[in-house]
C-alpha cells in the first residue's frame, strides 16, 4: 500500500520582524535541511486557528524570534499499514530536521489510479522515479509485491 503522510513541524526562526518574513525564512531553512536527500517532500505553511475558529498566521513572533508551523507532505511506498507509513515519514523527516518537533497530522491511502495521473507529464526518457529513489513498478514483476 502507498500512503501520503502530512507532518506538522514547529520551525524556530531568529532575527525576524514580521510573521510573513518568518514564514519565508522557515520554508527556506526547512528546504535546505531536507535537500537533496528528501527533495520530494512538499513544504507548505501550516494552519493555526483560535479556539473560536478564526484563522491566524502560521508564525508567532516575539523578541525578533519566531516559531513557524509548517506542513510537510511525503508519499511513502510499500507499507503494510497507515501507522507504518506515519512512522517511516516521521523518521525520514526527523533525521534531517534535528531538534524540530514533529507531529503526524494525517495519513491517507493513495489509490493505484492516482499514481497514473502524473504520467502524461513525464517524458519517455525520464525514468519516472518515486520518492524513495526507485523506478516505477514493473507490472511483469508480480504487481502485488
Amino acid at each position: 500500500m502507498d500512503c501520503r503522510v502530512v507532518v506538522e513541524a514547529a520551525v524556530p526562526v531568529y532575527d525576524v520582524e514580521t510573521p510573513e518574513e518568518a514564514v519565508r525564512i522557515a520554508i527556506s531553512k526547512t528546504g535546505q535541511m531536507l535537500n537533496p536527500d528528501l527533495n520530494y517532500v512538499e513544504i507548505e505553511t501550516g494552519s493555526r486557528r483560535t479556539p473560536s475558529g478564526e484563522e491566524r498566521v502560521p508564525a508567532f513572533v516575539a523578541a525578533d524570534e519566531a516559531l513557524v508551523a509548517l506542513e510537510l507532505q511525503m508519499d511513502v511506498f510499500n507499507v503494510d499499514r497507515t501507522e507504518h507509513a506515519s512512522r517511516v515519514a516521521r523518521k525520514e523527516i526527523g533525521q534531517r530536521l534535528r531538534n524540530i518537533p514533529l507531529k503526524v497530522l494525517d495519513t491517507e491511502i493513495l489509490e493505484d489510479d492516482t499514481a497514473g495521473t502524473d504520467e502524461p507529464d513525464a517524458s519517455p526518457d525520464d525514468g519516472a522515479v518515486d520518492g524513495n529513489g526507485s523506478t516505477d513498478r514493473d507490472e511483469s514483476a508480480g504487481g502485488n509485491g
